[in-house]
């Protein structure tokens, strides 16, 4: 085993990159969030923009009056919900391009799909005219949103038409909501009649935000829970009519207003805003200087400053693909300048992205879903949370910085690196509405309460500030003031941003109402555990499998919906053994395993959604970049079997002390994983030194001091072995290169 040649490192050396490099940082630190949302149209008139901003702040404000005033009964505040977000969706999301000939096949195909289902359901007399007639003109509306050539003042006006169905199909039910209440079940065709164009509305809508796997998951559902009769197995059951399903789905609260969807309509968007207006006041680009100052003159300073900013980033997105797009614009050329080949370039932005989904106190989406399907409050969920994603983070810090010692990449010069010091003596108080959230929070009070004090805190705050800076005669040279028009700007942002998310909770309803509807889910999760012979680690496995494969067209919300409901039960039955019910604990590491596996299908190949975003800015092969992003992510596969064994890594059933004591050896034990990923301390590890290592991390990241002991004994053996055979030779080679 020799020490391998170290090649000088472009950021050190080459005064050309350090050029490049000083004006990457420059950009760097004036980065704020991307305005336009990925998918969005880029050409809208002003009109259309207008229209844009009045749905959106009508939006926010709505969620702003429930939260303070108090939430509407659930279909209304649903309702509201769900059709101002469908009308932004057409509004702001085009039908999708069609350029090449296989694109147009495909179209056409599912058109001529939907035409068959139609005529199917019409000649075997399945459905009525008040249903066939609105999905009739549904699928005109479109085609004629990509084909027909009429486009006043630039949006097609199909797109204008879908948007008020969109709109008049939400509110028809927040109109109506006493005779829904009253009907007590009772179907009409007026009500089917809305549905039905509700339901298709979503849809649609779905494939111009998500993408067509959702879509097509979602519409299989629907014919399972039609064609109940003739399906084989375990899957026969009943079947019910098309009214029956219409009015399930659209008209209650197990469909498409099911609980994903309450969640979003009252704790995910005012946690949106919230971050919004963090972005407004300057929160992002504090953010940036404190990685930028903090690791960037680090050995490989230029990817540790990718992972910095993009977890602090994240934790207020909550999205890896927009914060992949987001960051990555400015951290990956960066890196590649630094020496970085570009799919490793891309790989650690898009892991750290993801990584931003697990990170407290924001998280993603499917952690508010967590609430209620678990029944535990926020506070546990965060707690949770925080010691598995300071694991995340920190072995993806060791096998980047391994990785570079192997490269020989060094950090940036640190004179042109933001000061740590100064930046927090002048800018430390940004830190305050995230401390003032987990106050909120660890006092007792509820999400949307402590959500709505982060953003009073937040605007305050940057009142304040302004009001200090005015007093000192420096107003005008305060960055990032918070005025009327950047307050009411931040407001459509997030609901912008709420878009997608809004879809996805109203689909992934569907999917779960369907599941519940039919008993799929008790025959799917008692399936799972026959097949792993009721044992705990088969079934992990599986359950694993299965969120990475529904991980390759579904996002991580519907993600979690689906396999809370399929295959966290399994585990949680398996935990719970003989008890009468389960313990938070249970259902905790059950919820965060689901929910792990869920976001890291979108690193996952071959579709890894983040890679590919990714490799768009960096140039490099997207199923390499996975492949890498899944190499410096190694610890989020590893830990969430870590954690339903060791329930200490959560900071249940434990005491202060062994919570400490579960998160060092936990901390030491990802970091061993790294390092025996990565196969390089000071010099290459062979094989048969790198396998004992990764049993050596392992071992540490399951609580008990059997294990403790034993991995810290061989971690250290190989550490030990590295610095005695390699560090004094090194020395002299170095000192005579020098010379």
């Amino acid at each position: 085993m020799t020490s391998d040649p170290k090649p000088a490192s472009p950021a050190a050396e080459d005064p050309e990159v350090l050029r490049e490099l000083e004006k990457d940082v420059a950009e760097l630190e004036q980065h704020d969030a991307a305005e336009e949302t990925a998918g969005t149209r880029k050409d809208m008139r002003g009109l259309w923009r207008g229209a844009v901003f009045a749905v959106g702040l009508a939006l926010s404000l709505f969620h702003l009056y429930t939260g303070y005033f108090g939430t509407l009964p659930g279909l209304q505040q649903r309702g509201v919900h769900l059709a101002l977000g469908l009308g932004l969706v057409f509004l702001l999301y085009p039908a999708k391009e069609q350029d090449t000939r296989n694109q147009r096949i495909y179209g056409w195909a599912l058109t001529a799909a939907g035409v068959g289902i139609l005529a199917y359901l019409a000649a075997f007399q399945i459905a009525d005219a008040y249903v066939l007639g609105p999905a009739v003109g549904v699928l005109l509306l479109v085609q004629a949103a990509r084909y027909a050539p009429w486009r006043p003042l630039g949006m097609p006006a199909a797109d204008v038409v879908l948007a008020l169905l969109g709109i008049g199909s939400g509110m028809f039910l927040v109109v109506n909501y006493n005779d829904i209440i009253l009907s007590a079940g009772r179907i009409t065709p007026e009500y089917v009649a809305v549905g039905t164009v509700g339901i298709l509305l979503v849809l649609v809508a779905a494939q111009r935000t998500l993408g067509t796997a959702l879509v097509l998951l979602g519409s299989l559902m629907l014919a399972y829970a039609l064609f109940g009769p003739l399906m084989p197995g375990f899957l026969h059951h009943g079947g019910y009519t098309v009214d029956r399903i219409v009015s399930s789905m659209f008209l209650g609260t197990e469909g498409v207003f099911g609980t994903p969807l309450a969640i979003s309509s009252t704790f995910i968007f005012l946690f949106l805003v919230f971050a919004s207006m963090l972005t407004r006041t300057g929160m992002e680009r504090f953010f940036t200087d404190l990685a930028l100052g903090s690791t960037g003159w680090a050995t490989g300073g230029t990817a540790k400053v990718g992972i910095v900013t993009s977890a602090f980033s994240g934790t207020i997105t909550g999205s890896s693909v927009a914060n992949t797009v987001s960051n990555g614009a400015f951290t990956i050329p960066m890196m590649k300048k630094s020496g970085y080949k570009p799919e490793y370039a891309g790989a650690v932005e898009a892991a750290s992205s993801t990584g931003g989904q697990i990170a407290p106190p924001i998280m993603g989406a499917a952690a508010f879903i967590m609430i209620e399907f678990t029944g535990v409050p926020y506070l546990e969920i965060i707690k949770a949370a925080i010691v598995p994603a300071i694991l995340f983070f920190v072995a993806q810090f060791v096998v980047v910085h391994y990785d570079a010692k192997k490269l020989g990449i060094r950090g940036i010069p640190k004179r042109l690196l933001p000061s740590v010091r100064r930046l927090m003596v002048t800018r430390g108080y940004m830190l305050i509405p995230i401390v003032g959230l987990f106050a909120l929070l660890s006092m007792g009070y509820s999400p949307i309460f402590s959500a709505m004090g982060a953003i009073g805190i937040t605007i305050g705050m940057n009142i304040v500030v302004q009001i200090v800076f005015f007093l000192l005669g420096r107003w005008s040279e305060m960055p990032d003031r918070l005025g009327p028009w950047g307050l009411l700007d931040g407001l459509v942002n997030a609901a912008r941003v709420a878009v997608p998310i809004i879809i996805a909770c109203a689909t992934a309803g569907i999917i779960a109402g369907v599941i519940t509807l039919t008993g799929l889910g008790l025959k799917l999760s008692d399936g799972l555990l026959a097949l792993a012979g009721g044992q705990l680690l088969p079934t992990m496995v599986l359950s694993m499998l299965a969120c990475l494969i529904l991980g390759i067209g579904v996002p991580t919300t519907a993600n979690y919906v689906i396999t809370a409901t399929l295959a966290a039960p399994a585990i949680i039955t398996i935990l719970q053994g003989g008890l009468e019910a389960p313990t938070v604990a249970m259902l905790l590491t059950a919820h965060m395993f689901v929910y792990y596996f869920g976001v890291m299908a979108d690193i996952t190949p071959p579709v890894c959604l983040a890679a590919y975003a990714a490799s768009g800015i960096s140039g490099g092969n997207p199923i390499m970049t996975g492949v890498q992003s899944v190499r410096i992510a190694v610890s989020g596969f590893v830990v969430p079997f870590m954690f339903v064994l060791s329930p200490e890594l959560l900071l249940q059933e434990t005491t202060l002390a062994t919570g400490l004591l579960a998160a060092v050896t936990g901390i030491l034990g990802a970091s061993v994983v790294g390092v025996a990923v990565v196969g390089f301390i000071n010099a290459r590890i062979g094989w048969y030194l790198r396998l004992p290592m990764a049993a050596a991390g392992i071992a540490l990241l399951h609580y008990g001091w059997e294990t403790d002991l034993a991995g810290l004994v061989v971690a250290g053996a190989v550490f030990g072995y590295q610095w005695f055979r390699h560090r004094p030779a090194a020395a002299p080679a170095q000192a005579a290169a020098t010379a």
